[in-house]
């Protein structure tokens, strides 16, 4: 069956420019309430990737997404943000985009048509067969990431992707292969749109998942969060004085910033 991208297709809405704000808007949303129905579909093979990713992770692997544009940036956001939410170091979930960090404010457009440029970024973080690699694009075509995915495959490294095509080509370089098919954009061709939304959903359910497996969670509170504000200190301290019964929120404050999170300070007063 040849490969077709439906994210490419004409969107089947007509005269944007004359549509009033409110319709206009009312369009956009319906599109976006389709994309959640195309993510589930796919639970049970990211349940596939999350398991194998926490077991690699338990066992000194790395998590990398690498991608470009709307994918890539998507893909850094999800991996800096896990060490502040769940105490990871920042080496541990590594987002990797064409461009660098430079393609994250600006467009680089031309950053992505490399097939080798992708593993020589990878190469920087020396990444090995402990680690797992997920590639991140819509099109499910960006050089950048085929060419990443594809020679990751041969040293022998897990690979993953998130694409919004099926059948596509870095689809095929990908052991884990997540298609979220959500169909023409609102705008044709602007994948920021569903396509973004749609990855951002699987990114959040990926780190998510495989920080719960991790032990990262603790009923359903971020007790290994970095108490790095006023805020944050506030919400720890709170955490702490509903498992361990402290009542006195200035005992409880002192003992959290003596053991730097909610969940060290819980198994030390329990002590």
């Amino acid at each position: 069956m040849s490969f077709i991208k439906t994210t490419e297709m004409p969107s089947v809405y007509r005269h944007l420019e004359k549509m009033p704000t409110e319709e206009l808007l009312n369009h956009i949303n319906d599109e976006d309430a389709t994309v959640a129905a195309a993510v589930r579909r796919l639970v049970p093979a990211i349940a596939a990737l999350v398991d194998v990713a926490a077991l690699r992770m338990e066992q000194g692997g790395r998590l990398f997404y690498i991608g470009a544009g709307t994918s890539g940036r998507l893909g850094v956001l999800d991996a800096s943000e896990c060490p502040p939410t769940y105490g990871v170091a920042d080496d541990v979930v590594i987002g990797v985009m064409a461009g660098g960090d430079e393609a994250l404010r600006f467009g680089i457009e031309d950053a992505e048509d490399s097939e080798e440029q992708g593993w020589l970024d990878l190469e920087k973080y020396k990444i090995n067969t402990k680690d797992i690699l997920i590639g991140i694009a819509a099109s499910g075509t960006t050089p950048y990431v085929l060419g990443a995915l594809k020679t990751a495959q041969q040293q022998g490294i897990l690979t993953g992707c998130i694409v919004c095509n099926a059948g596509s080509p870095i689809a095929k370089y990908a052991d884990f292969a997540l298609e979220a098919v959500v169909g023409p954009e609102f705008v044709t061709g602007s994948t920021r749109m569903k396509s973004g939304t749609a990855q951002k959903l699987i990114l959040n359910m990926i780190s998510t998942a495989v920080m719960i497996r991790l032990g990262k969670i603790l009923d359903n509170r971020m007790v290994n969060m970095q108490i790095s504000n006023e805020k944050l200190v506030d919400r720890g301290v709170k955490m702490l004085m509903e498992k361990t019964g402290i009542t006195n929120y200035e005992q409880a404050k002192a003992s959290l910033l003596k053991y730097g999170n909610v969940k060290n300070a819980i198994e030390k007063l329990k002590m």
